[in-house]
Order: C-alpha cells, then structure tokens, then sequence
C-alpha cells in the first residue's frame, strides 16, 4: 500500500509545499548563481529513472564554463568556484531536483539516479534499484554519501527496494539532515568522485 500509493501522494504534497515555501530560498540561490557564474543558472542532465526510462535531472549550476585556448573545458576542479563548493557541501544545488518530485521524475527518498552510461554495467540484481523512482537522498547517501564503493553503494540501493516502508523512508530522511547538517562525507567534486569510483569498479570485474 505504501509503496504503490501513499508514497507518492507523500511526494507530491512535500514537493509542492517545498516549492512555496522555499521559494525565496530559490530566488536567492538562482540570483547569486546568476552573477557568479553566468547562466543558464539551472544544470540539466539526462538520468535514467522509474523502469529505467530517461528524465532531465535538474541543479542549480555549481561551475564556470572556463575553457582553455583549444575551447576545451578546464577540468572540473578548475572550474569549480568557493560557492559552487559552498552549494555542493549544503546541497542546495540538489534543491532543484523538487521540482523533478514534484512531476513524478523522482521520489524525496530512493537510490539516487546516476548517469545514463552506467545502465549496461549493473548486474541483474543492481538493476532493481530503477523498480522505485530514484530520489533526492536514498540509503546509499546516508552510508557513507560519495565514499563507499561502487559494489556497496549499489548493494545499499537494492537493500532499500527490499525493505522500502514508510519506516525505512522516514529512517533514511532522518539521517540525512543529520548529515547534511553537519556536513559529513560529502564530495565536493561529485562528478569525478563518481567517475573514478565506477572506474575502479570495472577494474576488478
């Protein structure tokens, strides 16, 4: 009954309340990305979803578009500035992504949607992290958030699928003020962390 109903329903009405009432919060956030690092102030990116369908992932950008003589883009940590640091540790970069709620792209709590080119390395049983919606903060987030390795992270996300309840959901929510209050194990650099860490993965498969 959760899983299939309430949940959702959940969803749509934090969402919504969420979006009003952090509206300033959006306005500000949006303004100062606007004169500290240019436009577009909002980052897309496509991410696989419910069932493994695609959907645009929104952020609030956290770099510059700094490139170097050939027009290529400076590697992230060149590019990415003490503010888009400061939205990355606070995760109001993520505050976009309520909107994503909101339309039924996401869920506040489930594994979180990594990126498209990942979908032909998971195992059957990794697979069933993308039967829920994936979500702003999930079980994998508030284990270890960017640090734990790839076979645990993903381990972490089949686990919530199995055991997902509105116990194990509120658990999960309740951990991770916890942790973003007082800023543990976060990535800075989440993109490369991410990266290096598949990178490693495939190396001992």
């Amino acid at each position: 009954m959760y899983r299939r109903f309430i949940k959702r329903g959940l969803d749509l009405i934090l969402s919504g309340a969420a979006l009003i009432v952090l509206s300033p919060v959006f306005l500000t956030v949006a303004l100062l990305v606007r004169i500290k690092l240019g436009s577009p102030v909002i980052f897309h990116q496509e991410r696989p979803g419910y069932r493994e369908k695609i959907f645009t992932l929104c952020k609030f950008r956290t770099m510059t578009d700094q490139r170097d003589e050939n027009g290529e883009l400076l590697p992230d940590a060149e590019r990415l500035t003490a503010f888009g640091s400061f939205l990355r540790k606070t995760s109001l970069d993520e505050l976009p992504e309520l909107w994503n709620i909101f339309k039924g792209d996401m869920s506040i709590i489930g594994p979180r949607p990594l990126l498209v080119g990942y979908l032909p390395y998971y195992t059957e049983r990794e697979r069933l992290r993308h039967t829920v919606r994936p979500g702003l903060t999930g079980l994998a987030q508030v284990s270890g958030r960017n640090f734990i390795a790839w076979d645990d992270r993903l381990a972490k996300d089949v686990e919530y699928v199995e055991n997902l309840s509105f116990l194990t959901d509120l658990r999960v929510l309740w951990k991770t003020v916890e942790v973003v209050l007082k800023k543990e194990d976060v990535a800075v650099e989440t993109d490369s962390v991410e990266g290096y860490l598949w990178d490693e993965r495939e190396k001992l498969r």
